[in-house]
């Protein structure tokens, strides 16, 4: 199992689904077999022209620096599996003017390391705040940037997926519209030469997504931040929301199917492949951030416990899993 191959050296903590792992995510990679994971979901640090403390690579060398990681990612991944990377736009040095970085991203990956682009998806988030500063907020020339560039990538043409597994609430209008089709349309042709069967009015279940998935990313308040500030940590500064991950693992993998984020931060995307009953690796450079991912699989109640397993996560593994004896947690 991919999960074994890690050393004590590497490992950060253990649960009963996944590993948190630290390094080097080219070389975590390259110990992984080839053709064994059903999904790799991850945000890199993006191309910004700003450098973060977690690290981000500067825009004219960002598509061949994260090139190399694809190159692994599609060894690793089972013919089935996807490639899902969420990146955020950016604008040139010193100018009102977007940068193409995420779409050189694409069609590098396309052209040069033969991935299948299966679809593209908008993250939009109506909560985050106007920037960049410059053009937004001081000369006000340009509209807040809300939206990040999300590319679903597939090994082969027929990924695993399955959108029954994401479908959405029907709208008021649907629910009228299921209770008494006839009175809403006539089964027959429309001028734009769709054709509505009476199969229109059947109850799937809920509405088929679409690819611009909105998801307020405002989690100032989750555990995760709050355990952080009483500890008196530092949390990691870029995390997206639990509800990204959790549409493309539940769209893309089934139960017992392993995830992999390769930045993974705070550890977002292990914990909600835990939650969905994945197993999951995730591997992050910064022990410190690592080790305080832990938060994502602990209480706040026992903040002494917490501090302490943080504390040894920052040495040498932790194991958070449950003895077979004990059972699941009550």
């Amino acid at each position: 199992m991919p999960e074994q191959l890690f050393t004590d050296d590497h490992v950060v903590y253990r649960t009963d689904h996944g590993t948190q792992v630290c390094g080097d995510s080219l070389d975590l990679l390259a110990l992984m077999p080839d053709e064994s994971v059903d999904l790799v979901m991850t945000s890199p640090p993006f191309a910004l022209l700003r450098a973060k403390k977690y690290g981000n690579a500067d825009q004219a060398a960002y598509v061949e620096w994260l090139t190399t990681f694809g190159e692994e990612v599609k060894r690793v991944l089972k013919p089935t599996g996807s490639f899902v990377l969420d990146l955020g736009g950016a604008y040139k040095r010193g100018s009102p003017t977007r940068s193409l970085y995420q779409f050189r991203v694409l069609i590098k990956f396309v052209d040069d390391l033969g991935f299948h682009l299966a679809e593209e998806f908008y993250w939009y988030n109506p909560a985050k705040l106007p920037s960049p500063i410059e053009w937004v907020n001081k000369r006000k020339i340009r509209v807040k940037d809300a939206v990040n560039t999300v590319w679903w990538f597939s090994k082969n043409e027929y990924p695993k997926a399955d959108v029954t597994q994401v479908l959405q609430p029907y709208s008021k209008r649907m629910q009228k519209l299921l209770e008494n089709p006839e009175a809403f349309y006539d089964a027959k042709g429309r001028p734009s030469e769709h054709s509505i069967s009476t199969s229109f009015g059947n109850d799937n279940g809920g509405a088929i997504p679409p690819n611009l998935i909105q998801l307020p990313n405002t989690d100032s308040n989750s555990s995760y931040l709050r355990t952080a500030r009483k500890l008196g940590r530092r949390s990691h500064p870029a995390r997206f929301p639990e509800g990204l991950p959790e549409f493309f693992i539940r769209f893309l993998t089934e139960p017992g199917d392993l995830v992999v984020d390769i930045f993974s931060g705070s550890n977002t995307t292990g914990a909600v492949a835990q939650r969905l009953d994945r197993r999951w690796l995730a591997f992050e450079l910064s022990r410190e951030y690592a080790a305080l991912s832990i938060l994502r699989f602990t209480t706040e109640s026992e903040l002494d416990a917490v501090a302490d397993r943080v504390q040894s996560a920052e040495k040498g593994p932790v194991d958070l899993r449950i003895p077979e004896d004990q059972g699941p947690a009550q």
